[in-house]
C-alpha cells in the first residue's frame, strides 16, 4: 500500500538545479514537472531515457523516442546566484 502523503521538497517549477549524482552530474537544467507524492522531479534536458514503442496497425513502423527520466529531489541542489526572473 502506498502513502499519499506529498513530500516537501526544496525545489519548484521554474528552478536552475545542478545535479549532484548519477551520469549527468554537475550539468544544470531547469525543472519543468514535479511528483510530490513519490519526491521526484523532472529537469530539462537532464537524464534522457529511451521509450521503445511496437509498430501496430495504423503505425506499420515502430519508433525509439527519447523522454526525460525523473529523478529524485535529494540528488539535485538549487542554483540560487542563477535565478531567472
Amino acid at each position: 500500500m502506498r502513502c499519499s502523503k506529498k513530500i516537501k521538497m526544496h525545489v519548484k517549477l521554474g528552478d536552475n538545479v545542478t545535479l549532484l549524482s548519477g551520469s549527468d552530474k554537475g550539468k544544470t537544467g531547469e525543472v519543468i514537472k514535479l511528483f510530490k507524492n513519490n519526491g521526484k522531479i523532472v529537469v530539462k534536458g537532464i537524464n534522457y531515457k529511451f521509450k521503445h514503442s511496437k509498430p501496430n496497425k495504423e503505425n506499420d513502423v515502430g519508433e525509439i523516442k527519447q523522454v526525460e527520466a525523473p529523478i529524485h529531489h535529494s540528488n539535485v541542489k538549487l542554483n540560487l546566484n542563477e535565478k531567472e526572473s
